[in-house]
């Protein structure tokens, strides 16, 4: 796949759920009639650039440098944006935002690692399907109880579904960083 340099479809996308943030931070934290809904929706559309920017970008050939490395901020930015204010609402127990939060932290930073050593950590079938349940389980808890009922259940059953996949990712990556380290020519 070839480099494109400038702006284009794909990541005038990723800027778009990097400018969405604070807006669904805003109305997250605001107590108004329609905030669950209107923050469901905000944080929906966020999800869905994110599903289609990557999408674009693989298929148009617009992977740029600038998109590899805004996408995974802004992913970052979005869940944190979206799980700090559900603590706060009393929806997302502290602790296990901790752990998912820190999770998306230490793997952003031994991808950052990685990529100095010249290793491919692209996302695994793991991290994927932890980023799907995450964005599903967020969805949820922003809607709540009062709008889904006995459904909202649903948001702290995915909550204990992502932290465990975000544990089992987080392991997979550091194995795969340690075989690919290993592999590379010691120096001193």
């Amino acid at each position: 796949m070839r480099e494109k340099g400038g702006m284009n479809l794909a990541n005038y996308l990723t800027i778009s759920r990097m400018v969405l943030i604070p807006i669904l931070v805003i109305v997250l934290v605001s107590p108004f009639k329609y905030r669950d809904l209107i923050g469901s929706i905000i944080f929906l559309t966020a999800a869905l650039t994110d599903l289609f920017d990557g999408y674009i970008a693989r298929k148009r050939g617009y992977v740029t440098r600038l998109g590899k490395i805004l996408d995974p901020i802004a992913d970052k930015l979005l869940i944190s944006s979206a799980l700090i204010p559900l603590v706060a609402l009393g929806r997302a127990p502290s602790w296990m935002v901790v752990v998912i939060l820190g999770r998306e932290f230490a793997i952003s930073g031994l991808r950052n690692v990685a990529i100095s050593e010249g290793i491919d950590l692209s996302p695994s079938f793991l991290g994927k399907s932890k980023m799907t349940a995450q964005g599903a389980t967020i969805f949820i808890l922003i809607l709540g109880e009062k709008i889904l009922g006995p459904l909202s259940l649903l948001g702290i059953i995915g909550l204990w579904i992502v932290v465990a996949l975000s544990l089992v990712s987080a392991f997979d990556y550091v194995i795969k960083f340690s075989k690919e380290i290993s592999k590379l020519p010691q120096n001193g």
